[in-house]
């Protein structure tokens, strides 16, 4: 599977996706038994612990290696940690993974508002059918901590996602990770002894497992679009929801109903058309690009 081309980048990305719902599924399992910022500590140190032998070979800090902005994304992802364990905790797996897909919405409305991209008519019916969507599967008759908390994280995940184009961009992926993730430990540490929690070893196994998943996924993104474009290949990240489907009615025991199903088309559907979209005008292009060498040939 080199990911050089379409079908092989699209099954990394499953596989990846396959992963990033078992790394879920991890959390969710702890959730109940061990403390929040415990847990994001644990769950942080296990990360930085596989990534330093990945970046070893890579460090390097000549020059400006945005420490600023890798510590503003260490932060924003200890608060997207600690919104992800509430979520996974009060709501059905399959039900915050769906809430989870309107951050693709939200980074494409975030890159028009803030680097001032351009937003068509159907970027923003994406983003209301996605929202809409996303009040048909919580209906929530009363806020809860869990739904404000999905929300909130697809809110930081997308705003985390679009620092990263601020980032060197000759810097090492696995390099520029782990500066992240130490930038981070700081702020949990204290969260952590703050909480005043008695430690609960336990959940070191799970938070080294999603650790491990997390990591598996972020490689996958990395090969599956290394080659290709994203708009060829983005679609397979929908496979996730359907493996928050199956995990969740086999390990939790969870049921899908028809309000489920409606909510996920709302949101799953426009960003389909916006990727297909894409792909149409890629292809446009690059026929175009054809037939003007064959032009400048003759």
């Amino acid at each position: 599977m080199s990911g050089k081309t379409i079908g092989s980048a699209i099954l990394i990305l499953v596989i990846g996706n396959f992963f990033a719902t078992f790394c879920d599924v991890f959390i969710k399992m702890a959730g109940s038994s061990v403390a929040v910022y415990q847990f994001t500590f644990m769950r942080l140190v296990m990360i930085c612990l596989v990534l330093l032998p990945l970046a070893y070979k890579h460090i390097d800090f000549k020059g400006d290696i945005g420490l600023k902005l890798h510590l503003l994304r260490g932060n924003l992802w200890v608060l997207a940690s600690v919104l992800l364990i509430i979520s996974l905790t009060a709501l059905p797996l399959a039900t915050a993974n769906a809430v989870f897909y309107i951050a693709p919405i939200l980074i494409v409305l975030f890159a028009g508002i803030f680097f001032k991209e351009k937003i068509t008519m159907g970027i923003v019916i994406a983003a209301v059918s996605g929202f809409v969507g996303v009040l048909i599967i919580l209906r929530p008759s009363d806020v809860s901590w869990g739904m404000i908390s999905a929300v909130l994280f697809s809110v930081v995940l997308a705003t985390n996602s679009l620092l990263i184009r601020k980032l060197p961009k000759n810097q090492n992926l696995f390099f520029g990770l782990l500066i992240t993730h130490l930038s981070a430990l700081p702020l949990t540490a204290c969260l952590a002894l703050w909480e005043g929690g008695s430690w609960n070893m336990d959940g070191l196994l799970y938070a080294g497992a999603s650790a491990m998943c997390s990591i598996v996924y972020s490689l996958a993104c990395l090969q599956g679009y290394r080659y290709v474009a994203s708009s060829q290949v983005s679609s397979a990240e929908y496979s996730g929801l359907l493996f928050a489907v199956i995990l969740g009615w086999i390990i939790f025991n969870e049921s899908i109903d028809f309000f489920f199903v409606i909510g996920a088309l709302f949101i799953i559907l426009p960003l389909a058309y916006l990727g297909s979209r894409d792909r149409r005008k890629r292809k446009a292009e690059e026929r175009m690009s054809v037939v003007r060498s064959q032009l400048d040939a003759g």
